[in-house]
């Protein structure tokens, strides 16, 4: 069970990292050419926030299944002398809920605005930020 929700989690942040791109770029394109925030560009940005909460259900489950899940008891606060122990079970999962909160704020925040450049203003901002956190604390070396 553990490597079919680790294999599904790694496979599902391609996806939400390209999701993720296509919305930043789409946001940044509309503010220079001057777009009106149309239903696919809602759309867009939808889906991104969609596929990033699946992503982070996906990594909670898959937390309490990992075998990394275990050091907890063993080591307690030893964790944190632990580098690979600390990203897996603190960095990791707080710096990618921090993103999920930014990218959720872009999402809430740009239904509020009634100018067009402040939806993608809005979007283009948060999700970038949540991006570079996302990007930040991927496990690059045992990703995939």
């Amino acid at each position: 069970m553990y490597t079919f929700i680790k294999t599904a989690h790694s496979y599902w942040a391609f996806i939400v990292l390209i999701l993720l791109v296509l919305a930043i770029a789409n946001a940044f394109i509309g503010i220079a050419k001057k777009k009106t925030f149309n239903s696919t560009d809602f759309r867009r940005s939808l889906f991104v926030l969609i596929s990033s909460h699946i992503q982070f259900l996906i990594g909670l489950i898959l937390y309490f299944v990992s075998p990394w899940f275990g050091k907890w008891s063993a080591l307690g606060m030893g964790v944190m002398k632990d580098s690979q122990a600390r990203l897996y079970l603190v960095e990791h999962p707080i710096t990618n809920l921090i993103a999920l909160v930014l990218i959720t704020m872009g999402w809430s925040m740009h239904k509020r605005q009634s100018l067009d450049a402040k939806k993608f203003s809005r979007i283009g901002v948060f999700y970038t930020l949540g991006l570079l956190l996302l990007l930040s604390r991927i496990p690059w070396s045992t990703w995939i």
